[in-house]
């Protein structure tokens, strides 16, 4: 086994560092993974100012997704050293070397581009679940605000592949390279979003799906249409708030709380509202599993904005905040090497 791996470390708010550590040794139900892919997502950008919520103390090492190959095991697993693998620890896979419990891990077959496939692993199973917890089908409208995201891009397909009519929201400069995902396009730098969504569904809109926090959340109710759902999947917007981390967090549920009240009372045209997040249990794996296929059947296609080493894993940060990037950015630890450790 190598002596050292790099791995990145967020040593305190917006310090972000690249350091070696010794590849630790598999326990018993341990799977080593040598990592070839690993995500850029907004909660590495939350947890290097520390608004993650529940995140570890400083320092450590973030990466909430990773697929690469199995180059030691535990005694007391069935996986194989070889095997390709995808998971999603949520935090310590921005490193080459990683392990894993083994009841965490899905199969990656073969075929599937690293990058395309870890694009799938949070950001595909995310859209997946939302898309099915909306109930909506075929003849629908959603309303899918940050198009342009990692997980905007794959839900807007998801939808439209469905039969659903998707709106969504991006800047202008991100238009051009959302023209294959199926979506009418709102710059909503530029435009007023709830006077265009009502102007192109007059009778208001299925789903809303929205990761933007509470301000954004009273427009995105009054959007629906009776029976319509609105799906808060996170507080971007909240970024730069004073403030502990959790206050946001804590809007939304009093906020969600209080219409699900109206809801039982009968007061809401039988319109719902709930907060989603990803669980990595057996719906997830099994999710995982379908959406890989779709993108090895051409059924699916994973945007990625840029592949990047460990190294620039402190731009790969700034990128994604500046919101210059359309789709996903990827950091490729070790892409350099050839072959992996030897235990």
């Amino acid at each position: 086994m190598p002596l050292n791996g790099t791995e990145v470390v967020l040593t305190g708010l917006d310090e972000v560092q690249l350091r070696q550590a010794a590849p630790p040794a598999p326990g018993p139900h341990g799977v080593l993974v040598r990592t070839e892919a690993t995500g850029v997502a907004f909660a590495e950008v939350q947890m290097r100012r520390g608004r993650y919520p529940a995140q570890p103390a400083f320092p450590f090492v973030p990466g909430y997704d990773l697929v690469g190959e199995v180059v030691a095991v535990g005694s007391a697993t069935s996986w194989r050293v070889g095997q390709r693998v995808a998971a999603m620890p949520r935090t310590g896979a921005w490193a080459e070397y990683v392990e894993i419990r083994d009841r965490d891990l899905v199969e990656l077959p073969a075929g599937i581009d690293p990058a395309e496939a870890v694009s799938l692993v949070v950001n595909g199973v995310t859209a997946r679940q939302l898309l099915r917890a909306s109930g909506a089908g075929r003849g629908r409208t959603a309303l899918v605000h940050g198009a342009g995201g990692g997980i905007g891009t794959l839900l807007t397909q998801l939808a439209a592949a469905e039969g659903i009519r998707v709106i969504g929201t991006a800047s202008a400069r991100r238009h051009a390279a959302l023209a294959h995902v199926g979506a009418e396009l709102i710059d909503h730098r530029t435009e007023d979003v709830a006077a265009r969504v009502a102007e192109l569904a007059p009778d208001g809109v299925d789903a809303v799906f929205d990761p933007l926090g509470p301000a954004s959340l009273p427009t995105s109710w009054r959007l629906l249409a009776p029976g319509g759902v609105l799906l808060s999947y996170g507080s971007s917007a909240t970024l730069h708030d004073a403030g502990p981390w959790w206050r946001p967090y804590a809007s939304i549920v009093g906020l969600l709380a209080r219409w699900e009240l109206a809801r039982l009372l009968g007061r809401t045209g039988r319109r719902r509202a709930r907060m989603y997040y990803v669980r990595a249990d057996a719906r997830f794996r099994e999710d995982l599993t379908e959406l890989f296929a779709m993108v090895r059947g051409g059924r699916l296609r994973p945007l990625i904005a840029d592949r990047l080493g460990l190294q620039d894993a402190e731009r790969a940060l700034d990128l994604h905040l500046s919101g210059e990037r359309t789709g996903r950015i990827v950091l490729l630890p070790g892409s350099d090497r050839a072959g992996g450790p030897k235990c």
